[in-house]
């Protein structure tokens, strides 16, 4: 029943993965006063990697101080960084398992308190509703970015980019979901800019569009991953508006570009509610690689597997309380329970 989990997935063109089983980007905040990866950081990878999963996903990786909203998060935007990563990306490579570092920009979900006094940027001038919880104080009020400054926001994610390959990531995510800085331009419900950017679907693609082109001009657009979250939970379900012209108008760019794998997230949502709702419609119009699942079980998702919905499938609390979750998995081992309290380390 398990055989096709646990069977080696080409999962980009380029290279295979020794199963489907995809430990999912989730934010820890254990880098160093320099934004450094730890040795602790780089023992908490290694323990996945060791135990058989096929992809990692690393957690969000920001491009530079002006996208930061977050405590203790690891940055990527200098030499000292990429070393650091380097030495997490040889471990897990020395147990065939592949590794993508995500890049992120919080947007208007960064805090002044981190961008080391750069201004807070976003597709509008609305800032967030609500509270940070890294420091409990309310959102900063973002600067909407002129139509010129946005080839510097491209240049931050090249410049990121480089740096990964640099450290042998065998690929990039591009994290433009949960409300950060691409899912600000995507989504109607924030977005309203009255230029080039805003307004139609054609325009609130364009800033993920020329994104992604500049990328491809560092990296073979293959080993490019794309995270969004079109449906998730954030006090009831929270869509796009237009989705599914959205959806279908975004991967026919996608797929234009070369672009071969896509994971939905459902942002700690139920996944049939959400994101497995979305993946549904998507496979009628996208034949690649698409990714999802965090919330399911272990039947739920080799079922997905089965019918043809999903090719690899995320977890992401379960791998914080389980290091050796893939293994407990395929021996059908009980798994520890996951509780809050885990966040606060590195297991």
């Amino acid at each position: 029943m398990k055989k096709k989990l646990f069977s080696q997935f080409e999962f980009n063109g380029v290279d295979k993965s020794k199963n489907r089983i995809v430990m999912a980007p989730m934010t820890r905040g254990f880098a160093d006063e320099n934004h450094c990866a730890t040795k602790e950081i780089l023992e908490y990878y290694f323990k996945r990697a060791l135990n058989d999963v096929g992809l990692i996903i690393t957690e969000g990786i920001i491009v530079h101080p002006s996208g930061d909203g977050y405590n203790n998060v690891p940055h990527l935007h200098t030499k000292s960084q990429m070393l650091s990563w380097k030495k997490i990306v040889e471990s897990v490579h020395s147990q065939n398992t592949k590794i993508y570092a995500q890049l992120w920009h919080c947007g208007r979900i960064s805090h002044q308190d981190y961008t080391k006094g750069f201004d807070i940027v976003s597709s509008t001038n609305i800032p967030a509703k609500g509270i940070n919880r890294q420091n409990q104080k309310p959102f900063g009020k973002p600067r909407a970015l002129k139509k010129i400054e946005m080839q510097k926001i491209y240049k931050l994610f090249q410049n990121s980019t480089k740096l990964s390959l640099e450290a042998g990531f065998d690929g990039v995510q591009i994290h433009m979901g949960h409300g950060y800085l691409v899912d600000q331009f995507l989504d109607g419900n924030i977005n309203d800019r009255q230029d080039d950017y805003g307004g139609s679907i054609d325009n609130r693609i364009r800033f993920a569009k020329e994104l992604l082109e500049s990328i491809k001009e560092i990296i073979d657009i293959r080993r490019v991953s794309v995270r969004i979250s079109p449906s998730r939970f954030m006090n009831g379900i929270y869509e796009w508006p237009e989705m599914i012209p959205m959806l279908k108008k975004l991967f026919l760019i996608f797929d234009t570009l070369g672009l071969r794998q896509i994971d939905i997230s459902c942002a700690n949502s139920n996944y049939f509610d959400t994101s497995g709702k979305v993946i549904k419609k998507i496979r009628e119009f996208w034949p690649h690689t698409l990714i999802g699942g965090a919330s399911l079980t272990v039947d739920e998702a080799i079922k997905e597997i089965d019918d043809g919905y999903l090719d690899m499938v995320t977890w992401g609390r379960a791998f914080i309380a389980n290091p050796d979750f893939a293994k407990l998995i395929l021996k059908g081992l009980r798994l520890r329970k996951y509780d809050d309290s885990m966040r606060k380390l590195l297991i």
